[in-house]
């Protein structure tokens, strides 16, 4: 192979002390990964620590002051520390302005119709009270401590300031996240999480707080680091091939020793892996908008129709009883005609329609719902995962409805079989973002979901990659300490 451009060399071996040093970091942290992910509520750890709802709140609703027509893409009621409360989202509604939609309140009083005012330490602490005791936090709540934002809460922050955390009394170190402005509770972490998270998703993303918090900026250090990191590796894998050697007995080699053998075979042996890590943790910052989907938000709308405050107060209020340890209560509108489904702490789901009976969600009416927009291609009952809807570091709920429209997309829509609500759509643009970045940077690949295989596999691999990014940083370091020597030396001589 022709040898490449001095300019590019250089630029290959300074880069290499930095971004080499940064792929090194990312390479070490993805062990950690492996096993522990960024913390996180999942929703139904949310629902868990809920109250159970008091009997007739579902009917406190004729103080509340929203316009009947009223455009929301979501309604539900629960308790904050003994209080009932509704919260919305108002949908995007091109016929109003945007500041009058930001303007409505997110949550309600139902015990005296008016907007939840923010919550002050005390309340605060005792929603964090009422959260740990449901949750199974073994220790009382202690403080409440306000902030803007910390490192486990740069995702959440923007929509619930002002933010305070719990900090609780318990072995585990745990700590809650509530937002002041509606009592929310949006986080919660342990000491283990938080010492996995340090080890894991915060040097392996890049996510330390004062670079995330600017979300712009934070996007660009990614894709730029990883473009520097491709071209770190296609000029190694190019110079690599360059340098082979034939030996004096007819094999092929390298006419390195120590440091420079071992990154320039491991380099051959694990490049083109090193690149396809780089370049789909690239892919996954969508940085040219190539993957852009927009599949869920067209239909979760299409299948659910619009949902107003008229009719969603009317549903609401129908409702004569539900089930015993009910936590929420939420409006679940489908083919445009509003439902209402009753949330247990353990995640079961009962069905109700606008008149407050029991509903059960059947293949006619889903089907009905379905022919609002593109033809159907085909519907199941989904009973094992496939290569769209799986569970690999967090749990999915099966058995669930998979609808594949015939359109020119074959557009994939998975869909709660108990509650009709749309739990993921994938376009193709969606299908192939799985595999560039879920496929290819995680190797989640279906022979590679289930222990011990998965570790047989990808450890090897990733401790090879981690060679190659750790022998290249350690060279670029030792020459360049080489060079500032030398360069001394040639100071220290003049007269």
């Amino acid at each position: 192979m022709p040898p490449l451009p001095r300019p590019i060399l250089l630029l290959h071996r300074w880069l290499g002390v930095t971004i080499g040093l940064i792929m090194t970091i990312w390479c070490l942290s993805g062990f950690v990964m492996l096993y522990s992910d960024y913390p996180r509520l999942l929703p139904t750890e949310q629902i868990r620590g809920l109250e159970p709802i008091a009997p007739g709140a579902a009917r406190m609703l004729d103080r509340i002051p929203i316009a009947p027509d009223t455009a929301l893409a979501s309604a539900r009621i629960e308790m904050l520390a003994g209080r009932p409360v509704l919260r919305i989202r108002p949908a995007i509604d091109p016929g109003r302005p945007t500041a009058q939609m930001r303007a409505l309140p997110s949550a309600y009083d139902l015990s005296s119709g008016r907007p939840l005012a923010p919550l002050s330490p005390d309340a605060t602490l005792a929603a964090g009270r009422s959260f740990g005791a449901r949750f199974g936090i073994a220790g009382p709540a202690e403080r409440a401590v306000p902030l803007r934002f910390d490192q486990w809460t740069v995702q959440t922050f923007r929509g619930h300031q002002p933010l305070y955390r719990i900090d609780y009394a318990d072995p585990a170190g745990s700590t809650a996240y509530v937002a002041g402005n509606d009592g929310e509770i949006v986080q919660q972490t342990t000491r283990r999480e938080r010492i996995l998270g340090w080890l894991g998703a915060v040097p392996h993303w890049l996510y330390p707080t004062m670079l995330r918090e600017d979300g712009t900026l934070w996007s660009q250090v990614v894709i730029w680091t990883s473009l520097a990191g491709c071209f770190l590796v296609v000029v190694g894998l190019w110079v690599g091939l360059a340098r082979l050697r034939r030996t004096r007995d007819g094999r092929i080699g390298s006419p390195y020793r120590g440091h420079w053998w071992w990154h320039h075979i491991f380099g051959l042996l694990f490049g083109l892996l090193t690149l396809s890590w780089v370049a789909s943790g690239l892919f996954s910052m969508n940085p040219w908008g190539f993957l852009d989907s927009m599949a869920g938000f067209a239909e979760r709308g299409r299948l659910a129709g619009r949902l107003d405050w008229a009719a969603t107060r009317s549903a609401f209020s129908s409702l004569q009883a539900v089930p015993a340890g009910t936590v929420r209560i939420e409006a679940a509108p489908l083919g445009g005609r509003i439902h209402v489904i009753a949330i247990a702490s353990n995640a079961g789901i009962a069905r109700f329609d606008a008149t407050g009976h029991p509903a059960r969600l059947s293949r006619p009416e889903l089907e009905a719902a379905l022919a609002r927009g593109p033809k159907l291609a085909s519907l199941e009952l989904l009973r094992d995962e496939d290569d769209y809807y799986y569970a690999h570091r967090f749990a999915v709920k099966l058995p669930v409805w998979r609808a594949v429209l015939a359109d020119d997309q074959r557009t994939r829509l998975y869909i709660d079989p108990d509650s009709g609500i749309l739990l993921r759509a994938l376009d193709r643009n969606a299908r192939g973002f799985r595999w560039l970045q879920d496929g290819l940077h995680s190797l989640d690949l279906p022979p590679l979901r289930r222990h011990p295989l998965r570790d047989m596999i990808v450890l090897p691999l990733l401790a090879g990659v981690t060679l190659i990014c750790a022998t290249g940083t350690w060279m670029g370091f030792s020459r360049l300490r080489r060079d500032l020597r030398r360069r001394w030396r040639r100071v220290r001589s003049r007269p």
